[in-house]
C-alpha cells in the first residue's frame, strides 16, 4: 500500500521566513501572494493528497480564475504525466479559491499556470513545490 500524505505547496521568497513557523503552509502560501492585484491571487488552498512514489514528479495545470476567484477549465499541460498524479493535484486545485486579477477596478478572468513539483523528504513525506 501506499503511503499517502498532504502536500504542502511552496512558500516562495517570503520576506519574513520565520513567520512561516507559525502558519500551516497553506496559510503562509496564501499571504506570500498579497498584495498582488494584477494577477488572481489565492485566498484559500486545499492540500492534495499524493502517493511518495510521485516524488520528483511534476505536473504544470493551466486553469482560468473568472471574475469570482473561481478555477475553471483546469487541464494538465504536463505530457505523459501519470493519470492518478494529475486527478488529485486537479481535484484540490478545483477547490481554491482566489481574489480574481483586476482591471480598471474591475474583476476580470485572468489565466494561470500552476507549475506543482513534488519532493520528497528523509521522513518520507511528500510536499508539492511551485
Amino acid at each position: 500500500m501506499n503511503m499517502k500524505s498532504k502536500l504542502a505547496l511552496s512558500l516562495g521568497l517570503l520576506a519574513a521566513p520565520l513567520a512561516l513557523m507559525a502558519w500551516s503552509p497553506e496559510k503562509a502560501y496564501v499571504e506570500s501572494y498579497h498584495m498582488h492585484t494584477d494577477a488572481p491571487v489565492p485566498t484559500s488552498v486545499i492540500m492534495p493528497e499524493v502517493s511518495a512514489k510521485f516524488a520528483g514528479a511534476q505536473v504544470v495545470l493551466e486553469f482560468v480564475v473568472d471574475p469570482t476567484g473561481k478555477p475553471t477549465s483546469i487541464t494538465s499541460v504536463t505530457p505523459g504525466a501519470d493519470a492518478e498524479l494529475v486527478a488529485s493535484v486537479t481535484a484540490a486545485v478545483a477547490q481554491w479559491k482566489f481574489s480574481p486579477a483586476y482591471v480598471a477596478g474591475k474583476p476580470v478572468a485572468r489565466k494561470v499556470a500552476l507549475p506543482v513539483n513534488i519532493v520528497s523528504f528523509d521522513s518520507g513525506s511528500s510536499f508539492a513545490v511551485n
